[in-house]
């Protein structure tokens, strides 16, 4: 073959709008290697007859396919194996667009809860009605001083879960219904993760029914919670209402989000019915 038949390796980066790197790197995994070394300079050289191949690789790369299976595919290729290696990518991409249609609506989610919180009415008492929820709860009594008090309660709700599924306006506490009534507002006695429609979560889970609540949203954390169940308390007895399941109290802005406390939120709910 003569010189004028081959490209530096420079060259075929231009052509190909793929980097050296990228050469480099298929020329060290056996993925594509160069016609001609000089073992002098160590300059590397490809012909036109693996342009085809460099292509090849081109195209599949961008149907984001592993080096892996296109190396498999150019040592044995053939249209059964061209078939299978798309159909298998094809299988693929359908997964991944999935996985980002869930990814795109966590998000909206989350950007829908921070509208919502960055527009808070605080200490004013409200009635509102509550979505059905899906909830991962789990017993236990604490008083939380800080959002620190509440970590170690929350990895044991994600403990068999791969991803996490706690973020903004996800976390709360509660207080069941007898404690309520008898005015002992601490110490909680739930913590709950509230999950998203499309969270997966291995351990129980409780679903709740539309709720009518009896709300209140202040500015700070559950350290400042204790007196707000008070004045919600007076204002269910003032009308006439039943406590109807336990109070769900849920930092909407804190720590995980920024480092000024006076921007925190918080909600308090407490679902109610009319007295008979």
């Amino acid at each position: 073959m003569e010189k004028n038949e081959l490209f530096l390796i420079g060259e075929v980066s231009k052509l190909f709008h793929i980097s050296i790197g990228i050469l480099r790197h298929y020329d060290k995994i056996g993925l594509l290697k160069p016609e001609y070394t000089d073992a002098d300079t160590g300059y590397r050289y490809y012909s036109t007859r693996q342009f085809e191949c460099l292509n090849t690789i081109r195209y599949l790369r961008a149907l984001d396919m592993p080096l892996e299976e296109i190396s498999l595919f150019l040592n044995n290729r053939d249209l059964d194996s061209i078939q299978a290696l798309l159909l298998n990518q094809k299988e693929k991409v359908a997964q991944r667009q999935l996985e980002l249609s869930i990814i795109q609506h966590k998000i909206e989610n989350r950007l829908s809860q921070l509208s919502d919180a960055s527009i808070s009415e605080f200490d004013i008492i409200k009635e509102e009605a509550k979505p059905g929820r899906r909830l991962a709860a789990l017993k236990k009594k604490l008083t939380p001083k800080s959002y620190l008090d509440l970590e170690f309660s929350i990895r044991e709700l994600e403990q068999e879960e791969e991803n996490t599924v706690t973020f903004l306006g996800k976390v709360g506490v509660g207080i069941s219904c007898d404690s309520l009534l008898k005015g002992q507002y601490q110490p909680y006695e739930i913590v709950f993760i509230i999950l998203d429609e499309e969270d997966t979560f291995k351990g129980n889970t409780i679903y709740l029914p539309p709720e009518t609540c009896v709300t209140v949203r202040f500015q700070g954390g559950h350290e400042q919670a204790f007196g707000y169940y008070g004045r919600l308390m007076e204002y269910i007895k003032k009308n006439g209402y039943e406590i109807s399941g336990f109070s769900k109290e849920i930092t909407m802005i804190d720590y995980g989000l920024t480092n000024d406390v006076s921007k925190f939120v918080t909600e308090i709910q407490i679902p109610v019915s009319k007295s008979l």
